[in-house]
């Protein structure tokens, strides 16, 4: 973000964090919070939990006011905004702070994790902690991290049942370099396509496939021209919870730990609502004619973590895959 947006950001949205109203009143801390996510996702019914929560016990100490949808600006606004203070609270993924914590892209690497549990294990213990600290430096807090969903393929014409079967095919992906170096090492043809410009490239073969998390899928209805669901398990998105480090520090340690308590209770909703929502997303699917597939999952781990690990360690340091691979 330019310093004129950064500017006009703070000109719209900039209020003290904590301010006195009256001499007779205790003092009252207002944090924004700004997603990207929709109102109606299970996100975004996440963060309104909380912030009842919040609100509620804090006895008016503390206001937490939600901002979904893209209210406060797009991810880039957002991340840029909790590290100056122009906002308070954010919830996003970490890779989106790549470009200040080149670590943090691991975070959302392909087949970094086992499965859910392995992810919570990890983001909420010792690589969570050692993450922390490098947000810290940013004055940027990590409050939690929660389960966002899987991403799975989907392709057009072409049954997937191993990495062998991805050969020549072009995958859409997001202009990211993982998610590129994922694709080169299934042989396939990674193929960047605007999102916007998704369904139609995939309605005249632009691409082959792509890949995203099911309700993406079928919100977006790509189930109406992509034939196969191909359960690769291949990212498993964490989102997080942050907050600007000198806002914290205003807060009371009382109500920073009712603050912290109820992210932990909204993230533990979160994660079992959203699991609940992928496994019936994928009966939804199959009744309106996709095909879904269980391939051999291993195939496709067993050549991507090698690939990714010669092509990004620098930018996540060395041995840091393997330290979170070992996270048990």
């Amino acid at each position: 973000m330019k310093k004129a947006s950064l500017l006009l950001l703070a000109a719209l949205f900039l209020a003290p964090a904590v301010f006195a109203k009256g001499a007779a009143e205790q003092q009252k801390t207002v944090l924004r919070w700004g997603s990207v996510h929709a109102e109606t996702t299970i996100t975004t019914q996440m963060m309104r939990r909380i912030i009842q929560e919040v609100n509620s016990k804090t006895e008016g100490r503390v206001e937490i006011q939600g901002y979904p949808n893209s209210a406060l600006g797009g991810s880039r606004d957002l991340v840029e905004g909790v590290q100056a203070g122009i906002m308070e609270m954010i919830s996003e993924g970490p890779a989106q702070f790549a470009s200040w914590i080149p670590m943090a892209s691991i975070a959302e690497a392909p087949y970094i994790y086992r499965d859910i549990p392995h992810m919570n294990k990890a983001l909420n213990g010792p690589f969570g902690d050692k993450l922390n600290e490098e947000f810290l430096k940013k004055n940027v807090r990590l409050l939690g991290s929660f389960y966002y969903g899987t991403r799975q393929l989907t392709t057009t014409r072409t049954e997937i049942r191993s990495a062998r079967d991805m050969q020549g095919l072009k995958i859409r992906v997001p202009e990211v370099k993982a998610y590129v170096e994922m694709i080169n090492s299934w042989g396939a043809r990674p193929t960047p396509i605007p999102f916007g410009d998704l369904y139609m490239s995939l309605q005249t073969n632009v691409a082959d496939g792509q890949e995203n998390p099911l309700p993406t899928f079928d919100g977006q209805k790509f189930y109406e021209i992509q034939k196969y669901l191909i359960l690769t398990d291949h990212i498993i998105c964490p989102n997080m919870i942050f907050i600007n480090e000198d806002v914290w520090k205003k807060i009371s340690p009382a109500d920073q730990q009712i603050i912290q308590t109820a992210v932990n209770n909204g993230i533990a909703w979160n994660d079992e609502e959203v699991k609940r929502s992928e496994e019936q997303l994928k009966k939804d699917l199959a009744a309106r004619g996709v095909t879904v597939i269980t391939p051999d999952v291993e195939s496709f781990r067993a050549v991507t973590g090698p690939w990714l690990v010669s092509r990004m360690e620098a930018d996540w340091g060395k041995g840091t895959w393997e330290f979170i691979q070992n996270v048990k």
